[in-house]
């Protein structure tokens, strides 16, 4: 849910989801409203409907919210497009109360199995759903390196809020040395691995590549590296799970800008 740095904004951007069709990429979504640091995830290939996002992580009051989903309920979206937002987990019921039905709502984190005695964390799926969120964000950078969570504890989550009808944004990445070291197909390849082994019905999953280094760090990845990872992934797909998952799932890049 694609890089996914601040609250939400005007540069949401969707590009067209025709594989491998490079002047597609070009087209672009933008809605008309004044924040700027937000997490953009950008749909770039595949043959679903265009996908946009916003992730506005631990960013926002009841106050600045208002005025964003106001804006966001007078922009004018195609109706092709998927568009989703990420609120901070005690400002859902906010946004999905006077949000547009147009636009669905996401979390940003989700615990392994159903809730319980488990202190501070963000909710169960079930409760996710009960509030009215449709997505939620997984694997995302910060949850892997700030938080520590490992692949196969995130392929878990995702697992288990598939199966309680949650649709996942499922995110991949390398960081700036592994780039660097030239690993950066064996970390995404070893992290949708995890998400593939626990993972049976791919119809409600949107893959995002955020590469770690290009997240709130001024850097941006140019489209032919963003393509060469996505075409890569779809490669990983066809050979490990199957030729329909790898033609029709859809794969979003993330950024901070």
């Amino acid at each position: 849910m694609a890089a996914p740095s601040s609250l939400a904004s005007s540069r949401l951007a969707a590009a067209a989801p025709a594989p491998q069709h490079h002047h597609h990429q070009n087209h672009q979504l933008r809605l008309g409203c004044s924040r700027r640091r937000a997490q953009r995830l950008v749909a770039m290939a595949g043959s679903g409907k265009f996908f946009v996002g916003g992730n506005w992580k631990c960013n926002g009051t009841k106050e600045s919210i208002s005025k964003l989903v106001s804006d966001l309920n007078a922009a004018t979206l195609e109706s092709d497009v998927d568009v989703v937002v990420a609120p901070p987990f005690i400002y859902i019921d906010q946004v999905k109360s006077s949000l547009t039905d147009r636009i669905e709502v996401s979390a940003q984190n989700t615990w392994i199995g159903k809730g319980g005695a488990f202190t501070g964390e963000i909710s169960s799926a079930e409760q996710l759903v009960d509030i009215g969120c449709q997505w939620v964000i997984l694997g995302h950078s910060e949850r892997r390196h700030v938080i520590g969570e490992d692949d196969q504890f995130i392929g878990k989550k995702a697992a288990y809020a598939l199966s309680q009808n949650l649709k996942v944004m499922a995110c991949i990445g390398e960081l700036l040395e592994e780039r660097e070291a030239g690993k950066t197909f064996d970390v995404c390849f070893k992290q949708m691995k995890a998400f593939a082994d626990n993972i049976t019905d791919w119809k409600n999953v949107v893959i995002a590549y955020e590469p770690v280094w290009a997240i709130g760090t001024g850097k941006v990845a140019s489209p032919e590296q963003a393509q060469e990872v996505h075409a890569a992934v779809r490669d990983w797909l066809k050979t490990n799970v199957s030729a329909d998952v790898a033609s029709t799932v859809r794969i979003i890049y993330g950024e901070v800008p």
